[in-house]
């Protein structure tokens, strides 16, 4: 039996050379590929412990301990992934920004976002319900909590009030006493 030898073209110079270099930057696209799609998922870390990551950045300035953000949110344990609690879908939720009218991360996250943005929150134990088991057994005792929060709007704590009182005196004029409806006036009245 007799093999057939097929003659083999010499590489040309630089031809090895060309290859290298094409792999070389094939390698520095693939880092910049991976850097890009993973740019949103770095933590940033406050003194506190919070953990914070921007999805999508907001604009203006950022809510302060007098001001109410209504925000759509969903609440999971991290490290079961379980829902607790979401109003995604739903109404926004008003938050007073202030410290103490939500969990410590919770308002402390509140005032690193600004309107129109996305973000994740990882509060610790000691900034949510430290050992204390909530929601009849959903969140356990020392349990990291995740949120995911879109910041729909920011208002002064006071314009709020204000609109709230004014939709209130309409609300009192249009059914109030000797009103349609309202005691001593309109039909229906005895």
């Amino acid at each position: 039996m007799s093999v057939t030898a097929v003659p083999l073209r010499p590489v040309k110079k630089g031809s090895v050379l060309k290859l290298w270099l094409g792999l070389a930057l094939l390698a520095l696209v693939g880092v910049a590929a991976a850097w890009i799609g993973t740019r949103n998922q770095v933590w940033t870390t406050t003194a506190s412990g919070l953990q914070f990551r921007t999805i999508k950045a907001g604009e203006g300035a950022h809510p302060n301990e007098a001001d109410i953000a209504f925000v759509t949110y969903t609440g999971r344990l991290a490290e079961t992934g379980k829902v607790f609690d979401s109003n995604e879908g739903g109404q926004p939720a008003p938050f007073p920004v202030a410290e103490g009218a939500t969990i410590k991360g919770f308002s402390e996250g509140l005032k690193l976002m600004q309107k129109g943005g996305t973000y994740r929150l990882r509060i610790p134990p000691a900034l949510g319900y430290a050992d204390k088991d909530m929601g009849n057994g959903q969140i356990p005792a020392n349990s990291t909590l995740d949120f995911d929060v879109k910041v729909l709007e920011v208002m002064p704590e006071a314009q709020l009030r204000q609109m709230m009182m004014q939709q209130q005196m309409m609300q009192g004029g249009a059914g109030g006493p000797g009103g349609p409806g309202g005691p001593g006036g309109g039909e229906g009245a005895p």
